[in-house]
């Protein structure tokens, strides 16, 4: 796109530096100041899943991949027309589908997809289980291949593409089994770690390692943060999830969970979550990981002396 094309768009969506997509998917040009970082949502057909770009001297780098393939042109396209730059690498930050199922989408676009060892293990399985769960609903946009990014490597690294450099941690898991949170001065992108407006994606009951994984990215001292759902903030965002996963561990403990749950007391949990977080979108996150924590806590206790 021309620069004065872009002048015009970005004069357009001067306030919110947003602008809403015809398919419900949202675009924020500008993030906190900086120009260099936009945002794409897709719609809720696709989970309102953010992706990032960071904007450099001679191309963009991508975070995450989206979860459907058309999705992923579209995300990719946008980007690459609002900044006139081309997109040369992205980074997948876990193995969920909304994260990688763009990746051969980007590949055959020449872009460079890359996650860490870890999380690249994990994602056939991954996406076994899921291409059971949503192939059907969403075919012929659903990958049927394993969609599987290169490997950076099994350690904290720097990645540079585009005339940017990015340091991409290497951490262990939270509400995947393996993460990736890409820093880039002074910005951090922590995917599905923290949710902002939505309820946290719980399936896999290894809350006490997620909160671990908190302290950690609280220790980076970053000024901005990009979740994988819902809008962008500051560190006080890293606090916020806490606080969440704190309410979620402390109303799974007023059951006294023991054995398998019930249907009433998972029942009654949900109802108090819910109760005190009103409005936060996707409370089917919440049901399908209460059952996780509650086995979580039931094994702890049947464990400790």
């Amino acid at each position: 796109m021309p620069r004065i094309a872009f002048a015009l768009l970005l004069a357009l969506v001067a306030g919110c530096a947003s602008v809403q997509r015809p398919q419900g998917a949202q675009v924020t040009l500008t993030s906190h100041g900086d120009s260099r970082v936009g945002t794409y949502v897709s719609s809720p057909w696709t989970f309102s899943t953010s992706s990032y770009w960071i904007e450099g001297p001679e191309g963009l780098i991508l975070i995450d991949t989206q979860f459907l393939p058309s999705v992923a042109e579209e995300f990719v396209s946008w980007a690459e027309q609002v900044t006139g730059k081309k997109a040369v690498l992205a980074i997948v930050l876990h193995a969920n589908p909304d994260k990688f199922n763009g990746t051969e989408a980007l590949r055959k676009r020449g872009i460079r997809v890359v996650t860490s060892e870890q999380v690249r293990a994990l994602i056939p399985r991954v996406h076994e289980i899921r291409t059971r769960m949503f192939g059907e609903r969403y075919k012929p946009d659903y990958p049927t291949e394993v969609p599987l990014p290169d490997s950076f490597g099994a350690a904290t690294t720097e990645l540079s593409a585009g005339g940017v450099t990015v340091k991409a941690h290497v951490l262990g898991a939270g509400c995947s089994e393996a993460h990736v949170v890409v820093e880039y001065d002074g910005h951090l992108f922590t995917g599905d770690l923290v949710a902002n407006n939505a309820h946290s994606w719980l399936e896999i009951g290894k809350t006490d390692e997620w909160l671990k994984r908190l302290d950690e990215l609280a220790a980076l001292k970053p000024r901005y943060v990009h979740p994988g759902r819902g809008p962008s903030g500051n560190a006080g965002l890293l606090e916020q999830e806490r606080a969440y996963l704190q309410r979620v561990i402390a109303e799974v403990a007023a059951e006294k969970p023991q054995g398998a749950p019930t249907k009433e007391a998972l029942g009654r949990i949900e109802e108090r979550v819910l109760a005190a977080y009103p409005g936060l979108r996707f409370a089917v996150f919440l049901g399908l990981g209460l059952p996780a924590e509650w086995r979580r806590q039931a094994q702890a206790s049947a464990s400790a002396p």
